[in-house]
């Protein structure tokens, strides 16, 4: 085609090809200017549909007037070829552009507003574009953006596009059905909306996915969606995540929100859109600017060494003030509170946790008074930026808690935006706080022993304030060690533990923990899970979502449905929170040997036993994936070291009694089994479903499973969509298994 004259346009370039038509550069004779030439193929000239949706690109395009679209000049048919004469852009496409040499994510922004001015000038004229990606916007050389190719616009209601619920029978540019081959359910797969993937009427609220999609490219270089073919890459849309982003918190929660499943979660107009982009904008900080803030545990200066529950509150409160400021980064306790009693630098404390800032102090306390010094300190020089000294009495610990974090924020130039959600909850009493203090200390110590201990603080909490939400929710985890250690049947547990989350939310229904409880209580007292689903989405709604909260949303709720892979985002969410949290990482072990990558989850499992030698889930996952390729030498040497860490845990008895059955050891194999006597105690069909998955003997380990479903135990789902269940799955077993916990076979 090149040299040809359509009607007066000389071609003189080929310029690009897609579905939709072949584009050359070519020179208007008439106005003596270059134009872009898209031509319709001969052989396409004669299918309707296309030929429809190309004259309708032109009809979409040249109702707009606005420099960041790029203009329709001419629609024609000369010699019987149909062609579109546009504006000629000199300049890249943004695909050619994102994640190449030169690339600069700090410009995103810029780029981003100019896509929203155009898709909000689109939107009033009632255009919904249904194809935007980065192939379809155009960089010119001074940074100019121009969306292009409106192939697939639909016209919305006349008034406006942007109008939520516009009448869905009005008329459209184009066949709106799904189509096989070229533009499968029109667009883009991996930026079309979930309602777009499954061929459901569309508004403007799904170029606002596309949206979100392109500026998640832009900020991180990669595909927010993405998968081995169509298929995968069409469910993860419908059912995944994205990784977690590497850029400023408000740029993170807009991506947030317009990629948001339900449409009536995302942003409901390109103008509101448009707005907090110039919002972030105005902030304008750099990813690598963001301010971000450690908080050490505080040095216990107290004559009496039990105190440290209370110099741990204080720096937990903190932490929990803090990461309600919109803009600053705060690693989660967990984290920050792996670096207690060590002795390491600052700047080495920084970099493992990776933040800017690091806050370390003491706490004195003598009778009704209490002394604190806190000092915060920059990570790349190792000076102070602030630090100071407190006297105040007990009574004024509220106060003083967000004295410091308000004095932080200020040393750190982070502007606190109204009032921090934790600062408009409910005060407890010092005294029913002091309780709960010593509830949580006690708890994370996580030893048998403790148990009575820490009931009686969780008690002493509530009786001492009733109205104290949190106290009842957090009384729930007892429950969930009670279980964990043995120590109380599931269904004994779990209706206690349905009790206090929803005693919680009476008091106060803004807590995310107890909505978390109550997914987790539906999904393993009734195995409802749509219910669990309706109580998680309630807890996720929060904003930062708290960590554990995500834990509880992956272990409790994905992992069981059978969807590893989101899972693991939720996990990966976490971590950037909480990169120390030895909970999370055993978690994303589990969901990477769920998904089928082994040798990542050995590797997970290994770090983890360098943090935390005594570990024996650790310990007990690496000697299930050795047993899985038939290293019986190496699973049995983990599988004895997690037995001498936990030697009443069910499944660590039954592991270890299956290894040594199948090495020859019958006798203390017979022995070990003893211990799990009388075989329908809490627990023990779960540490004889996995001696027989050792030995694979897949009917008796399902007819111990079937037993341990009934008895309500917490790892009977996560069991089945993990890495033991993995016989089970080929057998004719499996679909009963999965209709009694009401799950899907697939």
């Amino acid at each position: 085609m090149i040299g040809p004259t359509i009607s007066h346009y000389k071609i003189t370039e080929k310029l690009g090809e897609g579905g939709m038509g072949v584009v050359y550069k070519a020179f208007d004779r008439h106005l003596k200017r270059f134009v872009a030439l898209k031509v319709l193929p001969p052989e396409k000239v004669a299918d309707p549909e296309r030929r429809h949706r190309f004259v309708q690109e032109a009809r979409s395009a040249s109702a707009l007037n606005h420099p960041n679209i790029v203009t329709v000049y001419d629609i024609d048919q000369s010699d019987g070829v149909d062609f579109i004469a546009m504006e000629y852009v000199e300049g890249k496409t943004l695909g050619a552009l994102i994640g190449h040499e030169g690339w600069q994510p700090s410009e995103s922004l810029k780029y981003a507003v100019q896509i929203a001015d155009a898709l909000a000038k689109a939107h009033a004229a009632g255009i919904v574009h249904r194809d935007l990606k980065p192939g379809n916007v155009m960089v010119t050389a001074e940074g100019r953006v121009k969306v292009l190719d409106f192939g697939l616009a639909k016209l919305a209601a006349p008034a406006a596009a942007t109008a939520v619920g516009a009448d869905e029978t009005t008329r459209s540019l184009a066949v709106d059905q799904p189509v096989t081959g070229e533009g499968v359910v029109f667009g883009s797969v991996p930026y079309m909306s979930p309602e777009q993937a499954e061929g459901k009427p569309v508004d403007a609220r799904s170029d606002i996915f596309a949206f979100g999609a392109v500026l998640y490219e832009l900020l991180s270089g990669r595909r927010a969606f993405h998968g081995e073919n169509l298929i995968s890459t069409m469910a993860a849309i419908l059912h995944g995540e994205p990784a977690p982003l590497d850029a400023p918190a408000a740029l993170q929660q807009i991506v947030k929100r317009c990629l948001a499943k339900p449409p009536g979660q995302r942003y409901q107009t390109m103008a509101e859109l448009r707005e907090a982009l110039g919002k972030a904008a105005q902030a304008g900080v750099p990813t690598q600017q963001q301010p971000s803030i450690a908080v050490l545990p505080f040095a216990n200066m107290s004559r009496d060494a039990d105190d440290e529950y209370f110099s741990d509150g204080l720096a937990e409160e903190i932490i929990n003030f803090l990461a309600q400021i919109p803009g600053l980064k705060v690693t989660a306790r967990t984290s920050a509170f792996a670096f207690r009693g060590k002795e390491q630098d600052i700047q080495k404390i920084a970099e493992a946790l990776h933040v800017r800032t690091v806050l370390e102090g003491s706490v004195r306390r003598s009778g009704n008074r209490i002394r604190v010094t806190a000092q915060l300190i920059n990570s790349e020089d190792g000076f102070h930026l602030w630090s100071r000294r407190y006297d105040r009495e007990m009574a004024d610990l509220f106060d003083l808690q967000d004295e410091i974090a308000q004095a932080i924020a200020s040393a750190l130039q982070v502007e606190l935006s109204g009032t921090p959600a934790r600062l408009q909850q409910y005060k407890p009493s010092l005294p029913a706080y002091e309780a709960l203090l010593k509830a949580r200390h006690y708890l994370g110590i996580f030893r048998p022993d403790l148990l009575p201990r820490i009931k009686e603080c969780f008690e002493q909490a509530i009786a001492l304030d009733p109205k104290f939400a949190l106290a009842h929710c957090e009384y729930a985890e007892y429950f969930s060690a009670m279980v964990y250690m043995g120590a109380l049947s599931a269904n004994q547990a779990l209706p206690m533990m349905r009790s206090l989350a929803q005693k919680a939310l009476e008091l106060d229904p803004s807590l995310s923990e107890g909505h978390a409880r109550l997914g987790f209580v539906a999904a393993y007292l009734e195995y409802d899970w749509k219910e669990a689903e309706r109580c998680f989405r309630l807890a996720m709604a929060r904003d930062p979502v708290p960590v554990l909260v995500r834990l509880d949303y992956a272990g409790g709720y994905l992992m069981p449905s059978g969807r590893p892979t989101e899972a693991l985002q939720q996990i990966e969410l976490g971590l950037q929170d909480d990169p120390l949290n030895l909970l999370l990482r055993l978690n994303r072990a589990g969901c990477l040997a769920a998904a089928g990558r082994d040798e990542e989850a050995a590797e997970g499992c290994r770090e983890l036993l360098e943090f935390n030698p005594a570990m024996e889930s650790a310990q007990t996952t690496l000697a299930a994936l050795h047993a899985l390729r038939g290293e019986l030498d190496q699973a049995l040497a983990f599988s004895e070291k997690a037995y001498a860490l936990a030697p009443l845990v069910p499944g660590t008895i039954g592991l270890l009694a299956g290894l040594l059955k199948r090495t020859g050891d019958t006798r203390r194999a017979d022995e070990l089994l003893q211990k799990l006597r009388p075989f329908d105690a809490f627990g023990a069909p779960r540490g004889l479903a996995i001696y027989h998955w050792v030995l694979r003997e897949f009917d008796a380990e399902a007819d111990w499973l079937e037993k341990a479903i009934d008895q309500h135990d917490l790892y009977g789902a996560l069991y089945l969509r993990g890495l033991l269940g993995r016989g089970l799955h080929s057998t004719p077993r499996w679909a009963g298994l999965m209709r009694k916990l009401n799950l899907s076979e697939s």
